[in-house]
């Protein structure tokens, strides 16, 4: 869940993040809103929710592509991204890495967080 104007994202690997931006109040879409691979994919729609209402998020990183469910709708399908998007640990895109929640600018809550891995 994430206020209006509130500002967050959870990184891939430690190295793509996926944008949480309160921006539905905006209609916001581009390289940082809500949903995007930050800093190189805009979200193929605009699904935000409403300021206080929970969000689902669904990402999947096979190889180098990824995959966004945002509040049921596909997003990105099989997005190849070849290099870090920003703040990452480092720039080793091809190798495992540890998911991370981040908090920047304003309040953002996260809960029922599950992780599987694809064999």
């Amino acid at each position: 869940m994430v206020p209006d104007n509130s500002n967050s994202g959870f990184y891939l690997r430690g190295r793509h993040e996926i944008q949480i931006l309160g921006d539905f109040a905006k209609g916001a879409t581009g390289l940082g809103g809500n949903g995007a691979i930050y800093n190189f994919k805009s979200p193929d729609k605009f699904v935000s929710k409403p300021g206080g209402e929970w969000q689902t998020a669904e990402a999947t990183i096979i190889g180098n592509k990824i995959t966004v469910v945002l509040n049921g709708v596909k997003i990105h399908d099989n997005v190849e991204c070849n290099k870090p998007t920003g703040g990452e640990l480092d720039n080793k895109v091809g190798e495992s890495g540890p998911i991370l929640l981040q908090g920047d600018h304003g309040t953002v809550w996260f809960r029922n967080i599950y992780i599987k891995e694809l064999k």
